[in-house]
């Protein structure tokens, strides 16, 4: 047995809802071996987006829990629930590293987050003590793939979002194929995102 610690990639944000592009993405970046796990990391606030329309943490993570069910390499992570808010991913980071000592964490963004990097609390701290795992963005071409501690995968491009599917139950649509199993049910039965105005 390999005395290598688990190295943990951290898929942070707002799943508001979460929605096969996530779910394929963390299942790529296990699966292909850049990470051994996945953790999708609930964010109660994103300090760099609105907080308004966002329906309640409880829910939210309710519904990462569903996602999970019989996912290989990928958990959920409710850690920033109880972290103050504004919630920076370097504090994130550095809790879980203090929590989980025998693991090693690493950050996954898109490409669209890489090309304002450098507005993140101490992007170069993450860059340095942590790493990051880059994921093509439809739109967001990467160009600067030289940095320290920056890997860009070439994981599959699904051009979905939670504006999509929130947007979809807005208009009646059935939302049974664009996110995991149980969400769409879960989404009908508490009446979410009825009256989407984003």
């Amino acid at each position: 047995m390999s005395d290598k610690p688990q190295l943990i990639g951290i898929l942070g944000g707002s799943f508001n809802p979460v929605h096969i592009g996530h779910m394929i993405l963390a299942s790529y970046l296990s699966e292909w071996g850049y990470v051994d796990q996945v953790w999708l990391t609930l964010s109660p606030r994103n300090p760099l987006k609105d907080p308004a329309g966002l329906v309640p943490d409880t829910k939210r993570l309710t519904m990462l829990n569903l996602s999970i069910k019989g996912a290989p390499g990928i958990d959920v992570c409710d850690i920033e629930l109880s972290m103050p808010t504004p919630s920076y991913t370097i504090n994130t980071l550095d809790l879980l590293a203090e929590r989980y000592p025998d693991k090693r964490f690493k950050l996954i963004i898109g490409s669209d987050n890489w090309n304002i990097f450098d507005r993140w609390k101490d992007y170069q701290r993450i860059l340095d003590d942590y790493g990051v795992i880059v994921y093509p963005r439809q739109g967001y071409p990467v160009s600067y793939t030289d940095a320290d501690g920056m890997v860009l995968v070439d994981a599959p491009l699904v051009n979905i979002s939670s504006t999509f599917v929130r947007n979809a139950v807005a208009k009646g649509r059935k939302i049974d194929y664009f996110v995991p199993q149980g969400v769409a049910k879960y989404i009908a039965d508490h009446k979410l995102y009825r009256n989407n105005d984003q």
